[in-house]
C-alpha cells in the first residue's frame, strides 16, 4: 500500500530537506506486506514536489476484468 498525499512542509521540515517554509511536498507513506499479513515493509518519504514526479503503472488481467467496465458479468461467469 503506498498514499502519497500532498501538503505544505513544517518548519522543522523546510529546514530538513532545505526548502522554504510553506512549500509543497509528497508525502508517501508505504507499507508493504506478506502473504500471511505481516508487515515487512514501513517507509515514510517526504519528497519536495517541485523535485519529483508520481507515476503508478497498474497491469490489468483482461480476463477477470472483461465485462466490468460495461455492468456486465465477466465472461466465464
Amino acid at each position: 500500500m503506498e498514499q502519497p498525499e500532498p501538503r505544505q512542509v513544517t518548519t522543522e521540515e523546510a529546514s530538513l530537506l532545505g526548502v522554504q517554509k510553506g512549500a509543497l511536498v509528497t508525502h508517501t507513506r508505504r507499507r508493504y506486506y506478506s502473504d500471511d499479513g505481516r508487515p515487512v515493509e514501513t517507509a515514510d518519504i517526504m519528497m519536495p514536489a517541485a523535485h519529483c514526479e508520481i507515476v503508478y503503472e497498474t497491469p490489468i488481467n483482461r480476463e477477470s476484468t472483461e465485462g466490468e467496465a460495461d455492468g456486465s458479468p465477466p465472461r466465464d461467469a
